[in-house]
């Protein structure tokens, strides 16, 4: 990737991340980013090949996390300085999900889904000290993933808001145990 496609690609990202397919425009983009809207078709042609890209960006980006997830040991502390860290992708994961009636969306969203799934419950399963198998934690966790995915904002999203949220679904844990 050049630095301008860089560029374009992690405007375009944070816009998503935030408003959605319907914050795309080119042109408001090229204001942002101070380039010229040539450069923007001259590097991705069309504005669908500009949001392939951003989902493949997406998919690279949970790998990311999913490896930082993995040597995490707590989620008070490493899960949650993780997702501080990866406030704009989880964002943008939230928008998958609120236009997951497209399916290039909803494909993506599972995948990225896949990516990071199975070392989250890991952690939690551990951090929680939880009797619950694997499968009955993949099924509470991922009730929980559809509330926090329908909380989140820009606004909300700090580690006050993280904490208590990761609080209340242990106490709901515990009350499976």
């Amino acid at each position: 990737m050049t630095d301008k496609e860089e560029i374009w690609i992690l405007k375009g990202y944070e816009t998503f991340s935030e408003f959605g397919e319907k914050g795309l425009k080119v042109e408001q983009l090229a204001k942002a980013v101070g380039i010229s809207k040539s450069s923007f078709y001259h590097h991705f042609s069309d504005l669908d090949i500009f949001v392939d890209r951003l989902l493949r960006f997406h998919l690279s980006q949970s790998v990311i996390i999913a490896g930082k997830e993995k040597i995490a040991k707590t989620i008070n502390s490493d899960l949650i300085n993780i997702l501080l860290e990866h406030k704009t992708d989880l964002l943008f994961n939230r928008q998958l999900r609120i236009n997951s009636n497209k399916l290039i969306y909803q494909e993506t969203l599972t995948k990225s889904n896949q990516i990071i799934g199975k070392d989250f419950i890991s952690l939690w399963l551990t951090d929680t000290n939880s009797n619950l198998n694997f499968q009955q934690a993949e099924g509470l966790i991922g009730l929980a993933l559809e509330n926090f995915f329908l909380q989140i904002n820009l606004d909300s999203f700090n580690r006050q808001w993280l904490e208590a949220y990761f609080e209340n679904l242990k106490r709901i844990t515990r009350s499976f145990d």
